[in-house]
């Protein structure tokens, strides 16, 4: 009996772990707000919607709204308990979500909305707005902040000067610790963590102050004897993956941004790094899967259709494709197309993985800055010769087992010469092997240099390509090897 209760505890235990605690937390907000809203009758029980507004956190409210229809969901946003919590619900639930808040919401709102939110949040929310509503929200705001806005929209969504923030503690060199705690007291809303910054009278970049510095020394002291220099920074233009790469190379919490002249114009911080770089996997899962879609639940199928369409396009012309190969090669049916058909799956699925391989590597070395002009020779010949040496040993292995098979079995693949089929597949499988690893390793450095993101070298394009290439090469080596004995 004891030794039951104990399975029972470990299977629940197991259980718990699989399912975090962040998904369970999404499972009940499901649940909770399905009721609210009968889907059958179409009528909102306001009570428990705001019952759960209050119980739930906002952002956890921002991640279930996604499961609600479009017109429900301003009634959530309504019954947030304070214009805090919404502003957190706004800028954590997705873009659909926001574009709907933003068709129910007057103007009125949208202005105390924008007259609170950080600078830099404020830039993203915006961009879920039509343009003319953005122009009219701007002329309703305080003009610095709506300028501040307008400068930091104009830069690319996915450069450094998106990611920053114009809102940071910068000090000249001859305050002190005083004045400047006294000036960090007067302005709770600027984020303390992101940093303190020097300047000269200029206006140029001359250092940082550690906090611990500023509370382990006296308040007398100038901010220049405690400042330390600051030895990575980042220009405007600078893009994503460059941030990335110095914030996590360099464990630094924040980042600067200067412009040419050294002046200081912004501030990344390290929750907004991590936040592109869960940006960046999205989007490169999403191309290396092939599709580029950004959907719901409530998205319909034809929309899922019309998003992952123009990818397998591809994949079904290249089929196409490969059934010419093979209907070309009819004429030779003596010699090949009796045994070498059957090894076409073996072929195609051996190449395509390697390739697929041989390509995940390279970008994630791409991706995490790894790959230099000076190693890109070493890598590119490294995995040339692992793909080359796997489809060598792969290829022998399979033209023993074939030749063993057929041997055995009297000639079941229908060849007179066991050694025909056996090095036909073998030959055939390194050759395809290592135009597989040929594909895997140029491609992706071929999408780089035209301006594509190398992810997608991963995808349906270059994954039918290989299929069609590697197919070829086994047909044409094939029936080399085969005329020698037929």
């Amino acid at each position: 009996m004891e030794i039951h209760e104990v399975d029972e505890t470990e299977e629940k235990t197991e259980s718990q772990i699989l399912e975090s605690q962040t998904g369970r937390i999404d499972d009940l907000l499901k649940e909770k707000l399905e009721r609210a809203f009968h889907k059958q009758t179409s009528k909102i029980r306001l009570h428990d919607i705001a019952k759960i507004a209050c119980e739930h956190s906002p952002i956890d409210l921002a991640y279930g709204a996604s499961h609600l229809p479009p017109n429900v969901r301003p009634v959530l946003y309504e019954n947030l308990p304070n214009r805090e919590a919404k502003i957190k619900f706004l800028v954590n639930t997705d873009s659909d979500t926001r574009l709907a808040l933003f068709r129910q919401l007057d103007d009125i709102e949208l202005k105390k909305i924008f007259e609170r939110v950080p600078i830099d949040e404020a830039v993203w929310l915006v961009e879920d707005m039509p343009e003319r509503r953005f122009r009219r929200l701007m002329e309703l705001i305080d003009s610095k902040r709506a300028s501040r806005i307008r400068e930091l929209k104009k830069h690319d969504r996915k450069s450094a000067g998106r990611l920053m923030t114009s809102e940071f503690f910068a000090f000249t060199m001859d305050m002190t610790i005083g004045e400047a705690a006294a000036y960090i007291r007067d302005n709770p809303r600027i984020d303390f963590t992101k940093g303190i910054f020097i300047l000269n009278h200029s206006g140029e970049l001359q250092g940082y102050v550690p906090a611990r510095n500023m509370m382990i020394n006296s308040p007398n002291t100038p901010l220049r004897q405690v400042m330390r220099p600051v030895l990575h920074k980042v220009t405007p233009d600078a893009t994503r993956e460059e941030v990335i790469d110095i914030v996590e190379r360099y464990k630094i919490s924040s980042l600067p941004v200067v412009n040419i002249d050294n002046d200081l114009v912004g501030v990344i911080a390290h929750e907004d790094v991590v936040e592109a770089m869960e940006d960046m996997a999205d989007e490169t899962i999403a191309r290396m899967a092939g599709t580029n879609e950004k959907f719901t639940s409530h998205d319909s199928v034809l929309r899922r259709f019309l998003t992952r369409a123009p990818w397998l396009l591809v994949t079904l012309l290249a089929g196409l494709l490969n059934v010419g190969v093979m209907s070309s090669f009819q004429k030779h049916e003596g010699g090949i197309l009796t045994f070498a058909l059957f090894f076409v799956p073996l072929i195609t699925g051996m190449s395509g993985n390697i390739g697929l391989q041989c390509s995940t590597v390279l970008i994630r070395i791409m991706a995490m800055g790894g790959l230099s002009v000076g190693s890109r020779k070493e890598t590119i010949i490294k995995e040339l010769l692992s793909g080359l040496f796997t489809g060598a040993i792969f290829g022998i292995c399979s033209g023993l087992i074939v030749y063993l098979f057929d041997w055995m079995s009297g000639g079941a693949l229908g060849s007179s010469t066991p050694f025909v089929v056996s090095t036909v597949v073998s030959i055939g499988l390194i050759g395809s092997c290592f135009a597989g690893t040929f594909l895997g390793v140029f491609s992706p450095l071929f999408f780089a240099r035209i301006g594509v993101d190398p992810a997608i070298s991963a995808g349906p394009i270059v994954t039918a390509f290989n299929d069609f290439l590697s197919m070829t090469i086994y047909f044409v080596i094939a029936w080399g090897v085969s005329s020698l004995f037929y």
